[in-house]
């Protein structure tokens, strides 16, 4: 596996070695051996996948407090915008984002640490989206902030008039007001 820097520290693209032929391809997606010698040394205790059209936008999402959680996150079908917003108190990257593209073609992955908000949005026809966490969701604690804070300034490669939000997530506050993560 290739373990891939980002320009905030924590935030990491994981390329697998893919071994293709006649048949199709196989690879490894997750070792924790192989993570926790590239310094990710993350525990997952569940496991989660969604399915959405294009022009979906998920997100900026987060677990709050003791109920924190890192991600491995991967696109098993189709094609998203994977974004990851710093949150982290006293961070010189607080309000920066990393945005990578994550496909089904490309297999990569990106794990990001506690402290951090979650989104991504859907540029294909459909995408299905898969991730571990390493602690399990609890509902008092979750958190987030609208996908178009002005703060924050995420492009989300989707035309506006074709963004589909929740009603959840359009009542999502801005940056300002979400929990800075004290890890």
């Amino acid at each position: 596996m290739n373990f891939i820097k980002t320009e905030i520290d924590g935030v990491i693209i994981v390329e697998p070695q893919v071994f293709s032929d006649e048949r199709g391809y196989f690879f490894e997606s997750y070792n924790y051996d192989v993570f926790a010698s590239a310094g990710i040394d993350a525990k997952f205790v569940q496991d989660n996948q969604s399915k959405s059209s294009y022009g979906v936008v998920r997100g900026l999402h987060c677990q709050t407090g003791e109920h924190a959680q890192a991600k491995l996150v991967r696109v098993l079908e189709g094609c998203v915008l994977d974004v990851a917003v710093d949150i982290r108190e006293g961070s010189k990257t607080f309000g920066r984002y990393v945005a990578v593209e994550l496909s089904a073609e490309n297999k990569r992955q990106l794990y990001l640490p506690r402290g951090f908000l979650h989104g991504f949005s859907v540029l294909s026809e459909t995408a299905v989206f898969a991730y571990k966490c390493d602690n399990f969701y609890f509902k008092a604690s979750e958190s987030g902030v609208r996908y178009d804070d002005k703060d924050i300034g995420v492009d989300w490669h989707i035309p506006v008039d074709k963004i589909i939000i929740s009603d959840k997530d359009k009542q999502l506050g801005g940056l300002k007001d979400v929990a800075h993560y004290r890890g």
